[in-house]
């Protein structure tokens, strides 16, 4: 019965894996992999190196750089979306007027797929039409380079991928908040239990289980979040916004001569960066009781 789903499973996952996984382990690049010129077909030269590209990334700065970097756009975007999911969402739970548009109108940067809204916004930062420079300089301030400088430049991408994070973090943490019964608020305010008191002893423990779910995942998007870094930045200023899934998408399809063999191998080391991650994860959570 699950034969087709692993056999699909395996061809779209399993075996470009695997494939990855041998090609970072050997010196394959565009000048010595197997191509085609006319009628001729060239066979592949390329060696096998062991480790030996592993070692000489790890001993790379440019591999610590981009690490560090994207461990700050992760724990930034995450961070800052959860906690604008769960105040926004806490505010929808409530009854007033016009709360479906509301929903509707935080929701809709979702629905847009997400090279559109990185365009958009790419056109929002430019510095010399851009609506956000031309308001500061209706106000008599100075434009800001939005993209070309390298701290504005983070400030920006992070800025974007938190406006497309905020509608699922929104959705996942109202389902939460909708599944804890009101009696609990009632009995805690019969009691004389403050908001706080309420927030921190019956809204916070009743959305754990989903907030740790989403916060995983969303951790493991954002990681790999390569859209918005490559169609807003592409990486500048000087590499500056390269996190490391553009950086092998850089050496792979962008530099020349591509190099298949390190792309390959900053996959395998972004892959074992987020199962480490996943597996520490998983231990937390077994600490604190939670079922994952």
């Amino acid at each position: 019965m699950i034969a087709p789903v692993v056999a699909v499973v395996v061809a779209i996952i399993g075996w470009p894996l695997v494939r990855g996984i041998y090609l970072s382990l050997t010196d394959a690049d565009e000048t010595n992999v197997e191509r085609t010129i006319g009628v001729n077909t060239i066979e592949a030269s390329y060696d096998w190196v062991g480790l030996e590209n592993y070692r000489e990334i790890l001993a790379d700065s440019v591999f610590w750089d981009r690490l560090g970097w994207t461990v700050l756009w992760t724990v930034s975007c995450v961070g800052i979306t959860f906690l604008l999911g769960l105040g926004l969402s806490i505010m929808l739970n409530r009854r007033f007027r016009g709360r479906t548009l509301y929903r509707m109108a935080l929701i809709l940067p979702w629905a847009i797929p997400a090279f559109v809204s990185v365009f958009a916004w790419r056109m929002l930062y430019n510095e010399r039409n851009g609506i956000l420079n031309t308001v500061l300089d209706d106000r008599g301030l100075a434009g800001i380079a939005w993209l070309s400088d390298p701290v504005w430049a983070k400030v920006a991408v992070v800025a974007v991928n938190v406006w497309l994070g905020v509608p699922f973090m929104l959705i996942a943490m109202l389902g939460a908040l909708q599944s804890i019964p009101l009696d609990l608020y009632e009995a805690a305010e019969m009691d004389g239990a403050n908001a706080w008191q309420r927030f921190w002893n019956i809204t916070l423990p009743g959305v754990r289980s989903v907030s740790m779910t989403v916060v995983l995942i969303s951790t493991i998007w954002t990681f790999n979040m390569f859209p918005v870094i490559f169609l807003l930045t592409r990486g500048g200023p000087a590499g500056e916004t390269d996190i490391l899934v553009t950086e092998a998408f850089n050496l792979a399809f962008i530099r020349a001569p591509r190099d298949f063999a390190e792309s390959a191998t900053w996959g395998v080391l972004i892959l074992l960066l987020l199962v480490l991650f996943a597996a520490a994860y998983r231990r937390a959570l077994r600490r604190q009781g939670e079922v994952w």
